[in-house]
């Protein structure tokens, strides 16, 4: 298993800092109750294998349609923070532009995805 840079990534990770917040800087910023959405966008049977705690459901392919939901949850306040998170990042950083387009101005996927939290926060959780 190779190691982490100090700021958790993969050598040679493709990091966008204006795009993506670390698994450290989530879990940072979880600790001292930092308000933040954590938006997974993975498919039900991904979640049912694992979850960071606290993180609420919205696949993917459902989120075009329910983003007027997502903005009501959040009392329309479209400063709040977001960090979406799936399996390795990708369909995160799909999510992530999806949610700017609809107004959102504090997104950004975490880097690495579900993977890297339970490599470098969560080590006992599961993966696949």
């Amino acid at each position: 298993m190779s190691s982490l840079d100090p700021r958790g990534l993969p050598a040679g990770y493709p990091y966008r800092a204006e795009d993506e917040t670390t698994p450290r800087e989530l879990a940072e910023l979880r600790r001292v109750g930092g308000e933040v959405v954590v938006l997974d966008v993975r498919t039900v049977p991904e979640w049912d294998i694992c979850r960071i705690d606290g993180a609420r459901l919205l696949p993917l392919q459902e989120l075009e349609r329910r983003v007027d939901e997502l903005k009501a949850d959040l009392d329309d306040d479209l400063d709040h923070r977001i960090v979406v998170n799936c399996h390795h990042g990708r369909r995160s950083l799909t999510a992530t532009y999806m949610l700017r387009a609809a107004g959102f101005r504090n997104v950004t996927s975490l880097a690495g995805g579900i993977h890297l939290w339970a490599r470098d926060i969560e080590p006992t959780m599961p993966t696949y």
